[in-house]
């Protein structure tokens, strides 16, 4: 079980390669099947994990991954509920923690524009916005833009996945003329104004 990194393989001709990491896999299905339905001019392939590191490669059969959306739930599991206290908030840090664990296995040099954080259940902010700022400050120390979104409206869901198709084809080079670095810090310095 490796460190994942950007350069290990060749860019395949007119394909690109997203990574899903999140603890909630019904919410990467969901986005999985978004971004498939897409308009594209390139094959895209998705992969889906719940946490890094991926297991080991056997006989070089992963393909190069150009992007890692890490998808971090801030919703309590008792959303259900009129009222969140406090300690309900705790119970979805888990999301976040398995996030953080997970970065441990990226290469530094994929933080150069090649992955963003979705951060999902905006929805309930209102009760737990403590984890936002949590979430805000680690998108500031790995220089890696945040996206907030709520995935279970389909509008949202459509609106995230054409965004993250748009980071894509810059993260794969399908776009001449801007990279991934200078498109993430053009997202950052956009996000600081």
């Amino acid at each position: 079980m490796a460190v994942v990194r950007p350069f290990d393989k060749l860019p395949a001709l007119n394909s690109a390669t997203v990574l899903l990491v999140g603890s909630d896999e019904s919410l990467q299905q969901k986005l999985a099947e978004a971004i498939l339905k897409e308009k594209k001019s390139f094959k895209i392939s998705i992969h889906l994990a719940t946490s890094l590191p991926l297991p080991s490669e056997r006989d070089h059969l992963r393909p190069r991954i150009d992007l890692i959306a890490f998808m971090i739930d801030i919703k309590s599991k008792y959303s259900s509920s009129t009222s969140l206290s406090p300690l309900d908030c705790l119970c979805f840090s888990d999301s976040l923690k398995n996030v953080e664990a997970s970065l441990a296995h990226v290469d530094a040099s994929f933080f150069l524009g090649k992955v963003c954080f979705l951060v999902t259940g905006v929805g309930r902010v209102n009760y737990c916005s403590v984890q936002t700022n949590a979430v805000w400050k680690l998108g500031e120390v790995y220089c890696s833009p945040v996206l907030y979104c709520e995935l279970e409206l389909e509008g949202i869901r459509v609106a995230t996945a054409q965004r993250l198709l748009r980071m894509l084809q810059i993260c794969s080079g399908q776009i001449p003329g801007i990279s991934a670095l200078s498109f993430g810090s053009l997202i950052r310095n956009s996000a600081d104004e």
